[in-house]
C-alpha cells in the first residue's frame, strides 16, 4: 500500500484509540498478545444494490365495455409479401386489441389529495417522481425480477438496499435525519449497511485520496455507534477487517483489534480467525508457525476457541500443511456450526485429502451425528474437488452414502440438483430429481425453476416434456411462473401445439393465462416470421379474456416494417391504458430505425414520459440501433453525449459499436470504445473482435497486444485461450492468401512469447492458409509444427496437407502423402477427387497458358 495513505489511516485509527471509550477494558487476557488483525479476502463485501422506494398509490382501473361476443372474422392464410396483406393485417391485430376498450383518459387522472413525497420528508430527490413513473417502474421491477429468477426477498435485504440507497444519494448524514423524520431510529442494520458502502466505494476507487476519505467517513460512523452504546459485533467490524487484510496494513490492524476488543470482549477468539487470515494475506511464515504452535501445546482457556478460528482461517486459504497440524489435536466432531465442519470438508476436496474426509466421515457417524449433517459433508466435500466431472461428482456422492449407510438428505439433494444446474448437466439434475421422488422426497417448485432455467441456458429445450411429467406427476402445484417457463421452452424448440396445450392444462392446476405465457409464444411466431401466428395469438388473448401488455406491444411495435403501423400500435397501447414501459421505448427506437426513420427513432428519447433511471439503457440502445443501420456519425454524435453527461455506454451498446467498424483506419477509435468494458464477459467478446479486425487488417503488433491481455485473464482456463486462439486462426484460414504471413507472425508469438502451444485446429486453419496462397515453403513449415506441439497427425491433417501439395504444384510430394491418407471412408475418397479435379487441372491450365505465351514469343 502507498506511504502516504497508510500514514493517513494510521493517524485516523490512533486518534481513535486516544479518544474516549464507552466502557472500561477488562484485565489484559494472554491471548491477547498473539491477536492482530485481518481481513477475510476469501469472501469480498457485497456488491450493494439499489432498492427502489415506491408510492403505494394505485392509480384508479379503467372502466371496460362489455366485449362484443361476435369476433371478426380471421382469415389465417398462407403470408402474402404485398402491402396489401401487411395492411390488412395489421388492421385485424388493431381491431382485436381494441375491441371493447373503452378507456377514457379522465379515467386514468390521480386523486388530486394525494402529497408529495417532497412535503413528507423534505428531500429534493424524491419530487420528480410522478405516480405514472411509479407504476412503470413496479411494473419494470417485477418484470427484471421474473427475468434474473428472483422469487423471494427478505424484508432485512429489502431495508438494507434503502439504506444504501439513500447512502448514495443523500449522504450518511441526511440519511439519519430521513430515517428520524420517519419516526424510526437508526439502528444497528442502517449503521452497518452504511458503513459497508463506504468500504466497498474505497474497494472499487482507483484514487488513493478518495478511497482514504470513504474509509475515513466509514470509521467516523464506526465511532458514532460505540459513542451511542451500540454492541460491536462481526457484522459491523468484520469489513473494516477484510479492508485492512487486502491493503496489507497491520499496524492499522492493531489499533482497530484494541479498539474492538474493549468494546465487546467475547470477540477475542473470532479476532484470531482475522489474525491467522492477516499473516496468511501478507505471507508471514514466522507468524503463522508462531500461532499454530501456541494452540498445538494445549486446550485450556479460550484456546479450544482459538483453535477453531484458526483452523477456519487456514480452510479457506488451503494451508495443507497447517491444517493438517491442527486437524490432528482438534476433534472435529465437537466443532459447530455444521457450516463450519462444512469449510473443513471443503477444504479437504479442494487438497485432495479424501482418507482424511472419509476418516472424519466415518468419526461423525460413530458419534452418532444427524444424518442429514453427515449427507450435507459429503455434498461439501465431493463438489469441491478440482477437476471431477459432475457424473463424477455424483457418482463420488452415491459412493460415500453407500459406503457410511446413510440416506442423502433432502437439502444435499438440492444442492447437488443446483450444482447440476450451475454446470448445464441438466439431463444430471432430473435423474436426482427423479431419485428424490421415488423415495417419498418434498420437492419444492423453486427447484424446478432453477431447472428449468438451466434448460434454457444449456439449449435443452426438449427436457420441458420431462420436467412437465416430473410436475403431472408427483402433484406439484406449479405457478404462473412455471407454466410461462415451459412455454417458452417449447415455443423456442418449435413446438408451438404443445405450447398450446400447456395453456389448455392451466384450468387442471386452477391457474389462469397471463400475457407473459401468450407473448412468449408469440415471440416464437415474430422468430420465425410467421405474422399470421401472431395474428392467433392475439386472438387466442381476446377469447381468454387476457389484456394485452406492454410486452405485448413492444414485440408488436418492434417487429414493425412500416411506420403507419409503430403509430397505430403505440396509439392503441394508450387507448388501452397501457403504461409505455422501457421495453417500448426500446422497441420504438429498433423500429422506427428498421423503417429508416432515424430522427423520430432520436426523437424517442425526449419523451418525457422515460423514467430517468432508464434514459441511459435507452440512449445506449439509440447508440446500437443507429450503428446496425449504417448510422454511425450518429450514434458516435449520441455517445460522446452520454459521456459529456457523465453516464457511460451500455456495454451491449459499446460491443454494436465495435461490431460495425469494419472499415480500415478506425482502429484508435475501436481500442478508446474498448476501455469503456469494465464487464469480464463483455471485455473478452470486445477484445475478440478487436483482434479479429487486427488481423484482417493486418495490425500484427495490436493484435499481440490483446493476445497477451487475453492471456492474462485466461491464465488458468487453458482451454478457454484455445478456444480463442482457434477463432483467430479462424479467420485467417477464411481470409485471402496475403493473410498467409500474419498468421505465421502470430504462430511465433504464441509459441515464443505467450509460450503457449497451437491447438489442432489453429494449426489445420493455417494450413488451409496456405492451400489458398499455394504455398509451398508454408505448407512444409505448418506440417512440422504438428510434431512439435505433439500432435499426431490425422485424416484431416492428411487430407490438407495432400491439397497444400496439389496447390502448390509439387505433384510427386503429393503422391506420395496420398498413399498415407486411410481412404476407407466415403467422404474422404470424395474429398481426394474434388481435390485433384480443382489442382490438378487448373495447375494444367496455367501450365498451358505458359507454353502459349511463349510460342507467341
Amino acid at each position: 500500500m502507498p506511504a502516504s495513505k497508510a500514514k493517513a489511516l494510521s493517524s485516523i485509527f490512533r486518534s481513535a484509540v486516544k479518544s474516549k471509550s464507552s466502557s472500561s477494558s477488562p484485565a489484559g487476557d494472554a491471548t491477547l498478545k498473539h491477536l492482530v488483525s485481518s481481513p477475510d479476502t476469501s469472501s469480498p463485501t457485497a456488491v450493494i444494490s439499489i432498492f427502489s422506494k415506491r408510492s403505494s398509490v394505485k392509480s384508479p382501473k379503467s372502466s371496460s365495455r362489455s366485449r362484443s361476443s361476435v369476433l371478426p372474422r380471421l382469415r389465417l392464410e398462407a403470408a402474402s409479401d404485398s402491402e396489401e396483406s401487411k395492411k390488412q393485417l395489421s388492421n385485424e391485430i388493431s381491431s382485436i386489441l381494441c375491441d371493447g376498450a373503452s378507456a377514457r383518459s379522465s379515467d386514468l387522472q390521480g386523486t388530486d389529495d394525494e402529497k408529495s413525497l417532497k412535503e413528507v420528508l423534505n428531500i429534493p430527490w424524491f419530487s420528480n417522481l410522478s405516480h405514472n413513473n411509479t407504476s412503470v417502474n413496479r411494473k419494470e421491477v417485477s418484470r427484471e425480477r421474473k427475468q434474473k429468477w428472483i422469487f423471494k426477498s427478505t424484508q432485512g435485504n429489502r431495508f438494507s438496499r434503502l439504506i444504501t440507497m439513500c447512502g448514495q444519494k443523500l449522504g450518511t448524514e441526511t440519511t439519519v435525519q430521513v430515517f428520524g423524520k420517519l419516526g424510526r431510529e437508526t439502528g444497528l442494520k442502517e449503521y452497518n449497511a452504511l458503513i459497508g458502502l463506504y468500504i466497498q466505494r474505497a474497494r472499487t476507487s482507483n484514487d488513493e485520496d478518495i478511497a482514504l476519505e470513504q474509509i475515513h467517513k466509514a470509521f467516523r460512523i464506526f465511532e458514532s455507534m460505540r459513542e451511542q452504546g451500540f454492541q460491536l459485533e462481526e457484522e459491523t467490524y468484520g469489513p473494516f477487517l477484510m479492508y485492512l487484510i487486502d491493503m496489507g496494513m497491520v499496524e492499522e490492524f492493531h489499533f482497530f483489534c484494541e479498539v474492538i476488543r474493549k468494546e465487546n470482549t467475547r470477540s477475542l477468539s473470532r479476532l484470531g480467525y482475522y489474525e491467522m487470515l492477516l499473516w496468511l494475506g501478507v505471507n508471514n511464515e514466522e507468524k503463522i508457525h508462531e500461532l499454530c504452535n501456541y494452540i498445538a501445546v494445549d486446550d485450556r482457556g479460550d484456546k479450544s476457541h482459538l483453535r477453531e478460528n484458526y483452523l477456519l482461517a487456514l480452510c479457506e486459504s488451503d494451508r495443507k500443511e497447517e491444517l493438517l497440524q491442527l486437524l490432528e489435536i482438534v476433534d472435529i466432531t465437537k466443532l459447530s456450526p455444521p457450516d463450519f465442519v462444512a469449510n473443513i470438508f471443503k477444504s479437504l476436496g479442494r487438497l485432495l485429502l479424501e482418507s482424511f474426509a472419509e476418516k472424519f466421515l466415518i468419526a461423525f457417524k460413530t458419534c452418532d451425528c444427524e444424518a442429514e449433517n453427515i449427507s450435507n459433508f459429503i455434498f461439501s466435500y465431493v463438489v469441491s474437488i478440482p477437476n471431477l466431472a459432475v457424473e463424477d461428482v455424483i457418482s463420488k456422492f452415491k459412493d460415500f452414502h453407500v459406503k457410511l449407510e446413510v440416506i442423502p438428505s433432502s437439502t444435499s439433494y438440492k444442492e447437488l440438483i443446483t450444482y447440476c444446474c450451475d454446470s448445464h448437466k441438466v439431463h444430471a439434475a432430473l435423474d436426482i430429481v427423479d431419485k428424490m421422488c421415488e423415495v417419498g422426497m418434498t420437492l419444492s417448485i423453486e427447484v424446478l425453476h432453477s431447472i428449468l432455467h438451466a434448460s434454457e441456458e444449456s439449449y435443452d429445450f426438449n427436457l420441458v416434456h420431462r420436467i412437465y411429467s416430473v410436475i403431472c406427476h408427483h402433484g406439484m402445484m406449479p405457478t404462473n411462473e412455471t407454466f410461462r417457463s415451459m412455454i417458452s421452452l417449447s415455443v423456442k424448440m418449435k413446438d408451438f401445439e404443445g405450447a398450446y396445450g400447456m395453456l389448455k392444462d392451466l384450468e387442471k392446476f386452477n391457474l389462469r393465462p397471463t400475457s407473459s405465457m401468450y407473448n412468449a409464444i408469440m415471440a416464437g411466431y415474430f422468430r420465425e416470421k410467421n405474422t399470421y401466428g401472431v395474428l392467433m395469438v392475439i386472438k387466442q388473448m381476446e377469447l381468454a379474456d387476457v389484456k394485452p401488455d406492454s410486452q405485448t406491444f413492444s414485440y408488436l411495435i418492434c417487429n414493425c416494417d412500416r411506420e403507419e403501423d409503430i403509430v397505430k400500435y403505440y396509439e392503441e397501447l394508450q387507448h388501452l391504458g397501457v403504461q409505455a414501459s422501457k421495453q417500448i421505448f426500446m422497441a420504438l427506437i429498433n423500429a422506427y430505425a428498421t423503417c429508416g426513420q432515424f430522427e423520430k427513432a432520436k426523437q424517442v428519447v425526449s419523451d418525457k414520459g422515460i423514467p430517468v433511471k432508464y434514459l441511459n439503457e435507452i440512449k445506449s440502445v439509440l447508440v446500437s440501433a443507429l450503428a446496425s443501420h449504417g448510422q454511425m456519425s450518429d450514434a458516435l454524435d449520441i455517445y460522446e453525449e452520454i459521456k459529456q453527461a457523465g453516464s457511460s455506454l451500455e456495454p451491449k451498446a459499446v460491443i454494436r459499436l465495435i461490431e460495425y467498424f469494419q472499415s480500415d483506419g478506425e482502429l484508435s477509435r475501436l481500442l478508446q470504445l474498448f476501455k469503456e468494458l469494465k464487464d469480464h464477459d463483455y471485455w473478452v467478446d470486445g477484445c475478440c473482435r478487436i483482434i479479429l479486425y487486427c488481423v484482417r487488417y493486418k495490425h500484427l503488433s495490436y493484435a499481440v497486444d490483446l493476445l497477451k491481455q487475453l492471456k492474462d485473464k485466461f491464465c488458468n482456463d487453458e482451454l478457454a485461450l484455445e478456444v480463442l486462439f482457434d477463432e483467430v486462426f479462424s479467420l485467417i484460414g477464411e481470409s485471402e492468401s496475403t493473410h498467409l504471413q500474419i498468421g505465421l507472425d502470430l504462430l511465433r508469438v504464441i509459441k515464443d512469447e505467450l509460450c503457449v502451444p497451437p491447438s489442432r485446429k489453429c494449426l489445420d486453419f493455417l494450413l488451409s492458409a496456405c492451400v489458398n496462397a499455394k504455398d509451398l515453403r508454408s505448407s512444409l513449415l505448418v506440417w512440422k509444427e504438428y510434431q512439435a506441439a505433439g500432435l499426431p497427425y490425422n485424416v484431416l491433417s492428411f487430407l490438407r496437407m495432400y491439397q497444400a501439395l496439389l496447390a502448390s504444384g509439387d505433384n510427386k510430394s503429393a503422391k506420395i502423402m496420398l498413399n498415407k491418407i486411410p481412404k476407407d471412408d466415403h467422404h474422404v475418397r470424395c474429398v481426394i477427387k474434388a481435390s485433384e479435379r480443382s489442382y490438378i487441372v487448373s495447375n494444367s491450365n496455367g501450365c498451358m497458358k505458359k507454353k502459349k505465351k511463349k510460342g507467341k514469343t
